[in-house]
C-alpha cells in the first residue's frame, strides 16, 4: 500500500509532506453537488444543486443554511458535517452580538470556522470535516463571499463554485462575471453555472437559491417562480 498507513490519522505527515486524511476530506467535497456564491453590486447570491425525491418536501433545502439574519451558507460534501459547523457558526454569531452589540462580520465567522477545521487536522481520534462551505452575506464592509475548506483554509471571492465539476464551473464564472453585475443577473449566472454540469441541463427544479441584498441585509429564499424568470434571463445571456 503506497501510503503505508500514513492515512490512519490526521496528525502524521507522509514522507512527501502530505496529510492523507485532509486530502480524502477534500475529495469528499469534490464529489458533492455544486454550490455557488456570486457577489453583485447590490447583494449576494448563494445557490446549490439539490434534486428532491418524488415525495420529498421540496420547499425545504438541505444545503443552504442561515447563520445570522445577514449571513447564509451553501455547502458541498458531507452535509451532516455542514450542520455541525453551521450550529457552531450560529452560536459564535450570537455570542459576538451579545458581547459587542453589533452584527458579526462575515470574515470573522469564516476565520472562526476555519480555525475549528484546522483543529480537526491536529489531533488523533478525530477526522477532518468532509464538507466545504460558501459563507456569504452583507455586513458593514459590504457584500462578502468566503469559502472554507476541510484543511482550515478560507479565501474571499467575488464568485466561486465548490463541489462536483467546480473547476469547469469556475472557468465559466471567470469568463462571464463582471464586478458591476446586478443581483438578478447574478442569479441567472448561478443557474447557468449549475446547469453547465448538472445532469438536468435545463430548468430550475433541481436548484435552490437565496440572496442577501445591501438594502435589507436579510437572508431571503428566492421563490420557484423567480427562479424560472432568472432561468429565462440566463438563456438569453449566458447559455449558448
Amino acid at each position: 500500500m503506497a501510503n503505508r498507513g500514513y492515512d490512519m490519522t490526521p496528525t502524521m505527515y507522509s514522507p512527501d509532506g502530505r496529510i492523507y486524511q485532509v486530502e480524502y476530506a477534500l475529495e469528499t467535497v469534490k464529489r458533492g453537488t455544486l454550490a455557488i456564491g456570486i457577489k453583485s453590486k447590490d447583494g449576494i447570491i448563494i445557490a446549490v444543486e439539490e434534486k428532491a425525491r418524488t415525495l420529498q418536501v421540496s420547499e425545504v433545502t438541505q444545503k443552504i443554511f442561515q447563520v445570522d439574519e445577514h449571513i447564509g451558507v451553501a455547502a458541498a460534501g458531507y452535509i451532516p458535517d455542514a450542520r455541525v459547523q453551521v450550529d457552531n457558526a450560529r452560536y459564535f454569531s450570537q455570542s459576538n452580538k451579545l458581547t459587542y452589540d453589533e452584527p458579526v462580520e462575515i470574515e470573522t465567522v469564516a476565520k472562526h470556522l476555519a480555525d475549528q477545521n484546522h483543529q480537526f487536522t491536529q489531533y488523533s481520534g478525530v477526522r477532518p470535516f468532509g464538507v466545504a462551505l460558501i459563507l456569504a452575506g452583507v455586513d458593514r464592509k459590504g457584500s462578502q463571499i468566503v469559502t472554507i475548506d476541510p484543511s482550515g483554509t478560507y479565501v474571499s471571492y467575488s464568485a466561486v463554485a465548490i463541489g462536483l465539476g467546480s473547476d469547469e464551473v469556475n472557468d465559466f464564472l471567470e469568463k462571464n462575471y463582471k464586478d458591476d453585475i446586478p443581483i438578478e443577473e447574478a442569479a441567472s449566472l448561478a443557474i447557468a453555472a449549475i446547469n453547465l454540469k448538472s445532469e438536468e441541463k435545463t430548468g430550475t427544479e433541481h436548484i435552490k437559491m437565496s440572496k442577501v441584498t445591501d438594502d435589507t441585509k436579510l437572508l431571503e429564499r428566492i421563490s420557484d417562480e423567480d427562479l424560472k424568470k432568472f432561468d429565462e434571463l440566463a438563456k438569453g445571456k449566458f447559455v449558448k
